[in-house]
């Protein structure tokens, strides 16, 4: 397939160079989705139906056979070979069962090991003599070890998961699910999903995938180019807001005032303070003729953009035309005929103009803030009845700044930067957008997200016991409200697939310190998986511990809290032990990766060994915050979990 695009002749089919630039482009996009994959079989599965699909299923009716991969493959001619996963008749191979089976009357699982064929399963689904059994493929599969970037989970995909990947485009989903249920595969695989499904609408809308960290969209980056799409773009919320340049950071407290909804209508007030209510008409001189607009309907043109509460900067364009309108009614009652031209005209007439600016100026959205964040009298009048006085000193800052640019931004900054410049000139939106690692989002940065899919939908991803910021949503019905999704659906994902039953029990000991409303994941694995808790004196016995789990196949990381992350780096350079940064792609060679517990949130291992729970704890700013991000670092073994501590273990798990 991909030789015949290759084949392509364009040179008589274009009219000019600019059309055979953006064909060759075209094809060039092909090529790229059509790229071999190692180890990668073309197909995991296959659909036995007793009927052809669509035809008349009266007795004697032929059925049909059908491969299902993770592509379209057609052979010379063009028939099909393979089936795409996301084709409707793909469907039953995740949803069949015995109780169900959709009129297959088989369903055959294949096998591979690096790439070569090496067994099959199969499931007379019709069959009422053969007994539902759990597929033992499926289990090694998804207990397969990791090494490398996060892979796609196709022939895997559970019934609970597909109904979530094949929603509408339409509606918005909230997907919660505890550590290790896969949330994240299903939000990509519903991107997938949805190009597939609606291809022409979301290449002219855009689809975009945020997640927590670049270290996490490092992980994830292969999954959607695996399955052949390569237009998805990928950003953190940080990058979505980086009108300025962030240098500086806030405290715990200050941060969540800066990310608390009222900061919105406190930065509406201000943008809309700029507009003055005029004093006096204008006079438009054209020729040897002068029309005056009063001041009193200049009010009334003022006033009614002002109640339209449309954009600063659209109200702003529109001002001068609608003086320019009062004009011409004036030129029309007198006998002349003016047209849209004069209409323009008028409108950039330099009385005109000196009048707009002095009663609806310019805003730069970056200057604004600054100016809310350093004068407190400005602030006071803006912030009345919304921020207290307390709050107000919180955010304000100690020292003058000259300048937007010298101005040392924090992220919070940035955001309210973002929702300022939203107030001036509304903001792009996307067909389409994936919000992973949600519970960690202020208010504020909700809306920063949502207003990048108005016209769009969202799946939103995530887990509230692992909200680890002190401004971490309580309720995803908050969170929705937010982000301007009230009517999305809710769903949760209880069925672990990733995190052994040992390791989740221990680490389900914090959910009612965290999270009391939570269902605790049931982990489905039948392998328990190896857990310990080992108590040490030294850093070298944790070193001692990695070298022991790496003895297995798979991926380790030693995870840490960020102030041990220095002594831990020292005990593993004088054992000589090598490793690597989280998201830093592991090798054969390099299959350990050191990880700060502050970024260890998306991430997983075959196997974890977790440095001392207490100082994971006492490294957040209160101890529901710190127990919140000690339950992610528990969660993050797929095999494997060693816990070794010289302080005390919170008394939580105990």
């Amino acid at each position: 397939m991909r030789e015949d695009v290759e084949n392509l002749d364009i040179t008589d089919v274009t009219a000019n160079w600019v059309n055979a630039a953006v064909l060759q482009h075209q094809i060039d996009e092909r090529i790229k989705a059509l790229a071999d994959l190692s180890h990668t079989p073309l197909f995991f599965g296959r659909l036995d139906y007793l009927h052809a699909p669509g035809a008349d299923k009266a007795e004697g009716a032929e059925g049909e056979r059908f491969y299902i991969g993770r592509r379209h493959v057609h052979d010379a001619e063009g028939d099909p070979m393979v089936i795409d996963w996301r084709a409707p008749v793909s469907q039953p191979f995740y949803r069949a069962s015995k109780k169900d089976p959709m009129d297959v009357g088989l369903r055959r699982r294949f096998g591979y090991t690096s790439g070569d064929l090496t067994a099959y399963e199969d499931e007379h689904l019709s069959d009422p003599s053969e007994a539902a059994a759990t597929s033992k493929l499926l289990q090694q599969e998804i207990e397969r070890p990791r090494v490398g970037p996060m892979r796609d989970i196709v022939a895997t995909i559970q019934p609970e998961q597909d109904e979530i990947v094949r929603a509408g485009l339409t509606g918005s989903v909230c997907v919660q699910g505890g550590p290790g249920t896969g949330k994240t595969a299903v939000g990509l695989h519903r991107v997938a999903y949805l190009l597939y499904a609606h291809r022409e609408r979301l290449a002219r809308t855009g689809t975009l995938v945020i997640g927590p960290n670049k270290s996490f969209l490092h992980y994830i980056e292969q999954v959607l180019p695996a399955l052949g799409e390569l237009e998805v773009k990928q950003a953190t919320v940080d990058d979505l807001v980086a009108h300025v340049e962030v240098r500086g950071t806030d405290d715990a407290t200050a941060a969540v005032v800066k990310g608390d909804a009222r900061m919105a209508e406190v930065l509406r007030r201000a943008v809309r303070s700029h507009v003055t209510l005029p004093t006096e008409g204008v006079v438009v001189v054209r020729g040897s003729r002068r029309w005056r607009v009063p001041a009193y309907e200049l009010e009334t043109i003022v006033g009614e953009l002002l109640d339209r509460d449309i954009r600063y900067g659209a109200a702003r364009e529109a001002l001068p035309q609608r003086i320019a309108h009062a004009v011409l009614v004036q030129m029309e009652r007198s006998g002349e005929a003016p047209d849209d031209r004069v209409q323009d005209a008028v409108a950039r007439n330099t009385a005109v103009k000196a009048a707009v600016k002095a009663i609806w100026p310019p805003v730069d959205p970056a200057k604004l803030v600054l100016r809310l964040l350093t004068d407190a009298d400005f602030l006071a009048v803006h912030a009345d009845g919304i921020l207290d006085e307390d709050e107000q000193k919180e955010i304000l800052w100690s020292k003058p700044v000259r300048s937007v640019k010298s101005a040392k931004w924090s992220p919070a900054d940035a955001v309210l930067i973002d929702e300022a410049t939203d107030l001036v000139q509304r903001t792009h939106s996307l067909g389409h957008v994936v919000l992973d690692e949600a519970q960690d989002l202020s208010p504020m940065q909700y809306r920063a997200v949502g207003r990048r899919c108005t016209t769009g939908s969202a799946t939103v991803l995530g887990d509230l016991a692992q909200g680890t910021t002190p401004w971490a949503t309580r309720s995803w019905d908050e969170a929705l409200a937010h982000l301007g999704k009230g009517e999305a659906v809710i769903e949760e994902l209880t069925a672990g697939f990733r995190v052994p039953t040992d390791v989740i029990a221990y680490a389900s000991r914090l959910l009612p310190h965290i999270a009391p409303g939570l269902t605790q994941v049931a982990s489905v694995r039948e392998n328990p998986g190896f857990f310990e808790v080992r108590p040490t004196t030294a850093d070298e016995q944790v070193v001692d511990a990695c070298e022991e789990l790496l003895r297995n196949e798979g991926s380790v990381g030693l995870i840490a809290a960020d102030a041990r992350i220095p002594a831990l780096t020292e005990a593993l350079a004088a054992t000589g032990l090598t490793y690597l940064g989280p998201g830093e792609e592991t090798t054969a060679q390099t299959r350990l990766t050191l990880v700060p517990a502050s970024l260890a949130k998306g991430l997983e291992y075959d196997y974890v060994v977790l440095d001392e729970p207490q100082a994971v704890v006492d490294g957040e700013p209160d101890e529901r915050t710190g127990l919140r991000r000690l339950y992610v670092a528990l969660t993050r073994a797929v095999s494997g979990l060693t816990v070794t501590h010289a302080a005390p273990l919170p008394q939580q798990l105990a």
